[in-house]
């Protein structure tokens, strides 16, 4: 059941929801917020495709009397949540609440777009015998909850105290000698690119509210994928991801390859001197042909139609830019985006090449579990349409600590030093989230080098 709810935001309806599981997905102008659980796919381990157990067992829920006959597009049940990185990964320690893959069908779903238009839909399983009264029912809720939420305001960031807090990133000198082993690899031919992590971890004093977090990160991140999956309350996963693995509406394909990085300045004209060098970058170019290659090789197997530009061009966010290539195609109508899924993930530009090798390379030097990070997160629909991107430029958090992620590609040519900066860099979204929603932390310390600022990205 859905009714038109102009007046309604989407910080209002997630605070509302706390201690709720929640979710909160947005690009630019048009996002979507949910609370509540009506149904739950929860994957415990490693499967032979965790793609199509996931599509198949949401086909089986949506069947009737899920979904009532005439349902219109807007109303189709979507399927909230993400995969781990690895397929065998272990749901333990900061990932305990995040399993192989999980997904909800929420309660309740606020969606909006930046003419100022919502609507408030509400879910519920019924029984095959249940009368029309139920639509009564659900739209009388639906009423209630949109009062409710009227008398609240728009739920802007609130004003708090200061949190302590302090954290601690990974050495840096064992990362760089990390970055060395890779480029070793890549001369005696083993991989031709990897993609290694580091991580920050940060300890607060008291816990934040998501909600602020996610709402300074989309505040500020309008062309990113800005998310928020809380799938148990006090454990929640908050990003902003610059490219997306699939998109997929009625057969028409839509995904990024996005990889090379540079700082992007203080100054119109540092911006534009920066991008025109990451444009000449043989180095960064290379690294973004990989990608770009792959995804287009991989997508060729099913669809058709397959369009690129002809050239990368810069993508300027916030803190950074990236060489970037627009990449779509027409699929056949019985390849879902979970289908798609299984042929892009992970790709070159979260994982590295030759894929299986890549993988390999990581699981054996990086020192922790990546569990959601660079996993695809997003929705879907039973009819096979859906947007994922990569869990990039995240944290997840327990309580009031955060664990933060961020990687650098690692080709010929990469220098230690300069992929040490970059990964500071892609630190910054997340540690200015933090602040502004009230973190107050000395300067992060990695063990054996120098001091790392938030917000300074040296």
């Amino acid at each position: 059941m859905t009714i038109p709810a102009p007046d309604l935001r989407p910080a209002a309806f997630l605070r509302h929801a706390e201690g709720e599981e929640r979710g909160f997905w947005a690009r630019g102008d048009r996002w979507v917020a949910h609370r509540g659980v009506v149904a739950e796919l929860r994957g415990a381990g490693a499967t032979a495709d965790r793609f199509e157990e996931v599509a198949a067992a949401a086909r089986a829920l949506a069947s009737d009397p899920f979904v009532p006959e005439g349902t219109t597009r807007a109303q189709r049940v979507r399927f909230y949540g993400g995969f781990s990185f690895r397929p065998d990964h272990v749901a333990e320690g900061v990932w305990a609440d995040f399993p192989a893959w999980l997904f909800h069908v929420p309660v309740f779903e606020l969606e909006g777009e930046g003419s100022g238009d919502a609507w408030l839909r509400v879910r519920a399983l019924v029984d095959p015998g249940s009368g029309p009264d139920v639509f009564a029912r659900l739209r009388r809720r639906a009423e209630a909850l949109r009062a409710e939420l009227t008398a609240l305001g728009d739920g802007s960031v609130r004003q708090r105290s200061p949190v302590r807090g302090r954290g601690a990133a990974t050495d840096r000198a064992r990362w760089e000698e990390t970055v060395q082993e890779s480029l070793g690899a890549i001369r005696l031919g083993l991989i031709s690119k990897a993609v290694l992590a580091r991580t920050l971890d940060v300890e607060l004093d008291e816990q934040l509210d998501p909600v602020d977090v996610v709402a300074h990160l989309w505040s500020v991140n309008r062309a990113s994928y800005v998310f928020l999956f809380e799938p148990t309350p006090g454990s929640t996963l908050v990003g902003a991801a610059p490219e997306t693995v699939a998109t997929l509406r009625d057969g028409v394909f839509h995904a990024t390859a996005v990889a090379g990085s540079i700082r992007r300045g203080n100054t119109p004209k540092e911006q534009a001197e920066l991008a025109a060098r990451l444009l000449a970058s043989d180095k960064d170019r290379a690294e973004q042909r990989i990608a770009l290659d792959d995804m287009v090789a991989r997508l060729g197997t099913v669809a058709h139609q397959i369009r690129t530009d002809p050239q990368p061009h810069v993508l300027t966010l916030d803190r950074i830019q990236h060489l970037e290539t627009e990449i779509r195609a027409s699929v056949p109508a019985e390849i879902g985006v979970l289908d798609l899924l299984r042929l892009l993930h992970p790709t070159p530009a979260v994982c590295g090449l030759p894929r299986d090798s890549a993988m390999a390379f990581l699981a054996e030097e990086e020192p922790f579990e990546r569990g959601w990070y660079a996993g695809p997160v997003g929705l879907f629909d039973a009819e096979g349409n859906g947007i994922f991107v990569p869990a990039l430029r995240m944290g997840v958090s327990t309580g009031s600590g955060w664990r933060l992620f961020a990687g650098a590609g690692i080709v010929e040519g990469s220098v230690p030093s300069s992929e040490w900066e970059e990964t500071a860099i892609k630190f910054e979204p997340m540690l200015e989230a933090l602040a502004a929603s009230g973190a107050e932390m000395a300067p992060v310390i990695s063990t054996g080098s120098r001091r790392i600022t938030p917000g300074t990205g040296a």
